[in-house]
Order: structure tokens, then C-alpha cells, then sequence
């Protein structure tokens, strides 16, 4: 995943509200958001190729995400899939942040990621490059492939436009924030961070909704969670080259949430 923005307790009916972009080459096997087969209470899309995940969440209302850390020099051998993370979390009754301790023991295992893990009562934020875990407070958040609420134009305009549609009635207005998510405005080339890719690719990556040739946006998830313990989740994928949406509501089960 990209980047992902969410509200945390900020709206009075809906304490939990996600809009994220999922970015991957086009070419890499993807399945859209199911229950998976094998891991029933696991709603997820799913990357076919490690068979793990960017997001997702839980039949007992456990919600989970992750960006990548952006560094070109950073080792990839012998590594573990950073999708694995996802899925473990979900499947398991472990406390979140004693889960994030375990991760935590392992961080040199996986490439450099950012993890945002918990509920709509509880949400924790661990990237293995600072490798602190923190409790969240109530708040408008952003993510790309930095850290936590690092000020890069596409994370700032986001959370922005991610308030305005939050604020703006009792409901939750979902085009909204697939409008959010929609965004190809690119970021002027001297507010770009220097990630080590180059200025082109830099700026490619610097919008929302990102599209080049090879590589882009391959899916847009909004999830929604109110304070009677129902979740929507919403998906609009690219698959082959055509759109498909898909959409789950179902009220949280409380058997096994910690």
C-alpha cells in the first residue's frame, strides 16, 4: 500500500474511518477483497504472488494496514513478506501491542514497513525503521512510505480533504472519499521529498492516484466503522484493465477481540 489516510474517533458516529490506495506494478497477481477461504474471518484483498495482504480486517472488527518504507539501497534478501504481518494480526486473538512486541523482536526480518493495527477503540502505529511502538490518540492521520504523518504533499493534502469529508454531515459521505483517493494533482518538484529514486520517479509517485506504465494504483479501499460495531468496507479495484467494485457490511463480532 501507498498511502493511507484515517480518522480516529474524530466523527461522533464513526470512530474508525479509512480511505487508502493500494500501488503495485500491474503485472503482480492480485485477488480483490474476499473472506478468504482458508482464513475465513480475514476480509482482505490479497496478493497472489506471497499470498499475504496490504489491509484488512476481521470478522471481531480487528483492522490492519501497511505501507512500505521507500529505500532503494535497503537489502531485499532473505527476507520475509511484509503482506505475512497482515494476516498473522488478523487470524490472532494476541493483544495488538503485544503483538507488536513479537513483530517488533523480528523487525530486521522484513524490509522497512509501517504497520497501523487495532480497533475502532484502540489503534497502534509501529515502523520497524524507528522501531517504537505507540498507542494512538484521537486524530486525523496520514501515511505514505515514510513515517507516520510525515509532511510529504500527497499525506498533507489528504488529511485535509479526508476532514472536510468527515465533517461535513452526521453521515459518512463515501464518494467523498473515493474522490480522495481519485486525486492525480502531482506535487511541485521543489516540495518533493528525496527519496533516493530520482526526481521523475519522485514526482510520479507524489499524487494520490498514481498512474504510469508499468506501475500504479491498484485499488482504492474505503472502510467505515460506527459506533454499533457495524463495518463497511468498500473496494474499487483494477483488474485487467476494468474496475470492480465490491462492498461488505457486517456487525463486529465480539468472541474474540482483545
Amino acid at each position: 500500500m501507498c498511502v493511507l489516510y484515517f480518522a480516529f474517533k474524530k466523527h461522533l458516529d464513526h470512530p474508525l474511518v479509512v480511505a487508502a490506495n493500494r500501488d503495485e506494478f500491474y503485472e503482480r497477481p492480485t485477488a480483490q477483497a474476499h473472506f478468504w477461504e482458508d482464513e475465513p474471518t480475514i476480509l482482505a484483498g490479497r496478493d497472489l504472488k506471497q499470498m499475504g495482504t496490504w489491509m484488512g480486517v476481521s470478522t471481531d472488527g480487528r483492522f490492519a494496514a501497511l505501507t512500505n518504507y521507500r529505500d532503494p539501497e535497503e537489502s531485499k534478501e532473505n527476507k520475509i513478506s511484509r503482506g505475512q504481518i497482515i494476516r498473522d494480526y488478523l487470524s490472532s486473538n494476541k493483544d495488538t501491542e503485544a503483538f507488536l512486541h513479537s513483530i517488533k523482536k523480528q523487525r530486521a526480518s522484513y524490509q522497512g514497513f509501517n504497520l497501523i493495527l487495532g480497533n475502532k477503540d484502540s489503534l497502534w502505529y509501529y515502523s520497524n525503521i524507528q522501531n517504537e511502538v505507540k498507542e494512538l490518540s484521537p486524530g486525523i492521520y496520514g501515511l505514505s512510505n515514510h513515517f507516520l504523518d510525515t509532511p510529504w504533499p500527497k499525506v498533507e493534502r489528504g488529511k485535509t480533504d479526508l476532514k472536510r469529508c468527515i465533517d461535513t454531515s452526521s453521515t459518512i459521505d463515501k464518494e467523498c472519499l473515493f474522490q480522495l483517493l481519485a486525486n492525480r494533482d502531482r506535487a511541485v518538484r521543489n516540495e518533493l521529498p528525496d527519496t533516493g529514486i530520482g526526481i521523475d520517479w519522485e514526482e510520479k509517485l507524489s499524487s494520490i492516484f498514481i498512474e504510469t506504465d508499468q506501475y500504479g494504483t491498484r485499488s482504492s479501499t474505503v472502510m467505515i466503522v460506527d459506533n454499533h460495531e457495524m463495518v463497511d468496507f468498500t473496494e474499487r479495484s483494477l483488474i485487467d484493465g476494468k474496475v470492480n467494485r465490491v462492498n461488505f457490511t457486517f456487525r463486529r463480532s465480539l468472541k474474540k477481540n482483545k
